[in-house]
């Protein structure tokens, strides 16, 4: 066999000639093309027409396209498109909501600084910053329900205010103007985990939070089946060093899972909305159950943050809390073991409804603990109203059946 071999001048005039073949084919073919998806671009590195170009690629920052880490076309048309439902000016989009957690955190703070961040946030939030302690980071968890008593909080070192609501498993309503009005006068950056009521019910934004973050899994993505988060604000100086950090730590979004949240987003107004009224509708028919202590849903009028929710929500989400009556641990393993259409799993804003346990040493392990009990948390999804309720009302009676039969072993 003929051995053909090439030197190392012609294979780049031959690569050359095959990068412009493409830019040129590329450049015919998108000729009065014209789709309702948007465009998938997928790339790891971005050319340029020049080396003066080349050198100075990253002038394009926050916003231009220097690498593949940086984003695409996709992502900038995702992140204009949560940023107009945000009300910001700028938004990244990241790989989970976690990250973009971690992302806000790593920007804002350093050794030395103070972070206040609610007791109720979510679990991996506190983890993080728990993990930024060992860096230098001073953390102190503050009372949900605190509002304008943050100020006896404030240091003449503290970087960040980090809020949640509501809160992710007791649903404490916090008061976000109060809050966010000291740590202006102090010169205070706030954010806030805006997951539960989306940019639909909740806009912290306009209430004068700095940082807004979403994890986009959820109700934007809507399916279940892919993981991003967002960071929105309308501070061109903080998505600059957001967008910088994002490169530099390769927190890099597939361009694929952009179009899956860009197609949720196309229907995430219906979902939220039919999820929503669903999950206020069986919060309130759980509220009457026997077996039911307490329903924890910031929009039942019962609530003891309601009136909060009122005055800065138009919506609420699809996920609310349980509190039932005091029963052995196989009580709540029944319950569980007899759903059937509802599925074991600590997420929310999908299309099929999902029930999480946390046990009463969780709560009671909080610096501020609301309830001192075990709590079942229900993500509400788009099955029927009367299959969830039916199967809610059997699992209560196993529940209440296991109780019975657990009191009367007791009682031998």
């Amino acid at each position: 066999m003929e051995v053909i071999s090439y030197s190392y001048k012609t294979i780049l005039r031959f690569m050359k000639n095959a990068t412009a073949a493409h830019l040129a084919v590329q450049s015919k073919y998108l000729t009065g093309f014209s789709s309702l998806s948007p465009a998938v671009w997928r790339a790891s590195t971005i050319t340029f027409s020049s080396l003066d170009e080349f050198v100075a690629r990253k002038s394009r920052l926050p916003d231009g396209y220097t690498y593949g880490t940086t984003g695409t076309p996709t992502h900038r048309e995702l992140e204009a498109r949560i940023a107009a439902l945000d009300k910001a000016s700028h938004c990244v989009v990241l790989p989970s909501g976690q990250a973009a957690i971690s992302l806000v955190m790593l920007t804002m703070l350093k050794a030395g600084d103070h972070l206040l961040i609610t007791d109720s946030a979510y679990g991996p939030a506190h983890d993080f910053a728990t993990h930024l302690t060992h860096m230098g980071v001073e953390v102190e968890r503050y009372d949900p329900c605190i509002g304008s008593g943050i100020a006896d909080l404030i240091r003449s070192n503290t970087q960040l205010i980090w809020l949640e609501s509501p809160g992710t498993v007791t649903m404490e309503v916090q008061d976000v103007p109060a809050i966010v009005s000291q740590a202006r006068s102090h010169g205070i950056r706030t954010a806030i985990d805006n997951s539960w009521a989306s940019s639909l019910y909740f806009s912290p934004l306009s209430l004068g939070v700095d940082l807004c973050i979403q994890a986009c899994s959820k109700h934007m993505g809507g399916h279940s089946d892919l993981l991003m988060g967002s960071v929105s604000t309308n501070d061109i100086a903080l998505h600059t060093a957001l967008r910088a950090l994002q490169a530099t730590m390769g927190q890099a979004v597939s361009a694929e899972d952009c179009f899956l949240v860009q197609r949720g987003l196309d229907t995430m107004t219906l979902r939220l909305e039919a999820q929503s009224v669903k999950a206020l509708r069986l919060a309130e028919h759980l509220q009457r159950h026997p077996m039911v202590r307490e329903v924890l849903h910031p929009a039942l009028s019962t609530f003891k943050t309601h009136s909060l929710w009122q005055d800065q929500f138009s919506g609420s989400g699809s996920l609310f809390s349980l509190v039932l009556q005091d029963a052995p641990l196989d009580a709540f393993r029944a319950m569980f073991g007899s759903f059937r259409h509802i599925a074991i799993g600590a997420s929310y804003g999908g299309l099929h409804s999902l029930a999480a346990f946390y046990h009463a040493q969780q709560q009671t392990s909080r610096l501020f603990p609301s309830i001192q009990a075990p709590i079942i948390r229900l993500a509400i999804g788009l099955e029927d109203y009367s299959v969830l309720a039916t199967e809610l009302n059997q699992s209560l009676e196993t529940f209440e059946s296991v109780c019975i039969d657990s009191a009367k072993s007791g009682a031998k």
